[in-house]
């Protein structure tokens, strides 16, 4: 989970050509190179996209202004970075492929982004079989969970006889310890404390610990610190379907998704020939003369992939990412409670994205650390009420934060 003020990092891996980039291009509106080849993308790309919800402005019945991201009627677009890396092959925590290159550019992500060729076309390595439905992407899920597992445990094994020696003779706390040692990877305290408990290790005794109990480990801290949402894409292929179906008949979690859809839809509002908002499960043409013949065929199978899904799945996969798994909230500040505006007037200018939990404090620390040092307290903007330094906020909460003057 992200930290108070920090702007949420989505990682986006899969093996290549699951749609990476394209997924990537659709949610920043970007222009990254796309190709059916292996490895197309060599560094990392990295962009904006935006988790999309409805804005407290419909309830409040007010215009916003934000200063970051925007509203678009009445759907606030919130921005998360995200990182789109080079495919990832079967024995890359090896070195195969790009290897390590690739595990360390996902080293501070939050939550991962599994993106999956759920058509079936291509292979573990990314080649192109000629049909779909040639290769089980089940088998992508699996392996791609397990390489990054292997990652985290290649780097657990390094020295681990020495550390856990230290550790015992020198009467350390092992999770602050093991903390320490993997704050690269984004790993806290508490990760290593929830991983230890999944993996049902002693910390008392790590010498006693061997090659398997330390991949337990690891897989718990893969479940825990780069949790995974699988986003089953190619939809607006019949066998990718299918695929969805299977899943899901498996008990599979995944977000059915076309990247492709998406990116032709934000390509043609660029356009002006076509209405749509992100995330939405519908569009509206308003200049047919603008659209050619192949962007009309392409429109006639988007229509059926909403009509389906209610929604390309782009938004639906970044917002699962970021609200459910790596559990953040909307909250607005405000500096005049009553007009909902900042001190130059903005009207709900910010829609700040923070972890579930986070106190009236730490929201205050947030905005400006004097406001935290000489906070008095918080004022709800619907209620009016004072609430307290430990008040824990809640989602859509419109909050002023009052502090002694210095």
């Amino acid at each position: 989970m992200p930290i108070v003020g920090e702007i949420p990092l989505v990682g986006i891996v899969g093996k290549p050509n699951s749609g990476k980039t394209t997924f990537w291009n659709a949610a920043t509106a970007g222009n990254a190179k796309v190709a059916p080849i292996p490895f197309t993308t060599i560094e990392p790309n990295v962009g904006v996209g935006f988790v999309v919800r409805p804005c407290v402005c419909r309830e409040f019945k007010v215009k916003c202004n934000p200063r970051s991201g925007l509203c678009v009627d009445g759907f606030r677009h919130i921005p998360v970075k995200l990182i789109d890396v080079a495919g990832l092959v079967p024995g890359a925590w090896k070195g195969r492929g790009l290897g390590n290159q690739f595990l360390d550019h996902l080293r501070r992500a939050d939550v991962l982004l599994h993106i999956v060729d759920a058509s079936g076309r291509f292979d573990a390595e990314g080649n192109d079989l000629g049909r779909y439905g040639a290769w089980d992407p089940l088998r992508d899920i699996e392996f791609l969970e397990e390489e990054i597992a292997r990652w985290m445990w290649q780097i657990l094994m390094r020295d681990w006889g020495r550390f856990a020696r230290r550790v015992e003779a020198e009467k350390k706390r092992l999770e602050e310890e093991l903390a320490l040692r993997l704050s690269g990877l984004g790993i806290t305290k508490a990760h290593v404390e929830e991983a230890l408990k999944r993996a049902d290790l002693d910390p008392e005794k790590p010498t006693k610990w061997g090659e398997e109990d330390l991949y337990r480990l690891a897989r718990a801290l893969r479940e825990v610190a780069k949790p995974i949402v699988i986003v089953a894409n190619k939809v607006d292929v019949p066998a990718a379907r299918e695929n969805v179906d299977r899943m899901r008949e498996m008990g599979i979690d995944c977000v059915p998704c076309s990247a492709l859809a998406e990116w032709i839809l934000i390509k043609l509002v660029e356009k002006g020939a076509v209405r749509y908002i992100r995330g939405s499960d519908h569009f509206e043409v308003v200049d047919p003369n603008k659209l050619e013949p192949r962007e009309k065929r392409a429109l006639e199978i988007i229509e059926e992939v909403l009509d389906l899904y209610k929604g390309t799945g782009v938004t639906q996969a970044i917002n699962k990412a970021v609200l459910e798994v790596a559990g953040m909230i909307v909250v607005y500040p405000v500096y005049d409670e009553n007009k909902l505006t900042d001190h130059r007037g903005n009207v709900l200018p910010d829609a700040l994205l923070v972890p579930r939990g986070t106190t009236a404090r730490e929201f205050a620390a947030y905005i400006h650390s004097d406001l935290a040092k000489h906070f008095i307290c918080a004022i709800d903007a619907r209620t009016k009420r004072r609430l307290p330094a430990n008040y824990v906020l809640k989602d859509n909460d419109v909050i002023r934060i009052v502090a002694a003057v210095r």
